[in-house]
């Protein structure tokens, strides 16, 4: 069984109150044009008229050579974290996305990575995590590569 993990509250939080993105910058402030921009913490779009933040992250313990960093969005305001069970708003919007494993020391498992369309992208997971090396998913926008969320077994 598999689940959507978000980016924990905690690393939110601290961005949210100005802390640094993974470039060592404040994130930058705006209000989202309700166009189609998923915050990473609650995976619900940022609806018009709200605050959004725009930043670097890089969803990786440590920098290292296959430790992407890309920007990402994020409500500006405190939001709830999504909680794994259904997949979310933010992850209905695209007709696919790109889902790569990576293993327990954070590197790219490589023949793993896909663009899947989103129906059958949880399956896909599946099958990825046949391959005992993967310890985890990303997903991640198959048109610009950017991060999305992850999918951890449960």
């Amino acid at each position: 069984m598999l689940k959507i993990t978000p980016l924990p509250t905690e690393i939110v939080r601290a961005l949210q109150n100005g802390g640094p993105d993974a470039h060592g910058q404040r994130p930058e402030r705006t209000v989202s044009d309700g166009g189609g921009n998923p915050c990473r913490h609650c995976l619900r779009y940022i609806p018009k008229g709200a605050g959004m933040l725009i930043l670097a992250h890089r969803p990786f313990p440590q920098a290292q050579p296959y430790a992407e960093t890309g920007p990402i969005f994020l409500c500006a305001d405190h939001c709830a974290r999504h909680d794994g069970e259904a997949l979310p708003e933010a992850l209905e919007g695209s007709p696919d996305y790109l889902i790569k494993g990576y293993s327990a020391n954070h590197r790219i498992v490589y023949g793993t990575g896909i663009v899947t369309p989103q129906a059958q992208m949880m399956a896909q997971a599946e099958a990825i995590f046949a391959d005992q090396r993967v310890s985890y998913i990303h997903i991640r926008s198959a048109r610009n590569n950017c991060y999305q969320a992850r999918i951890d077994r449960r």
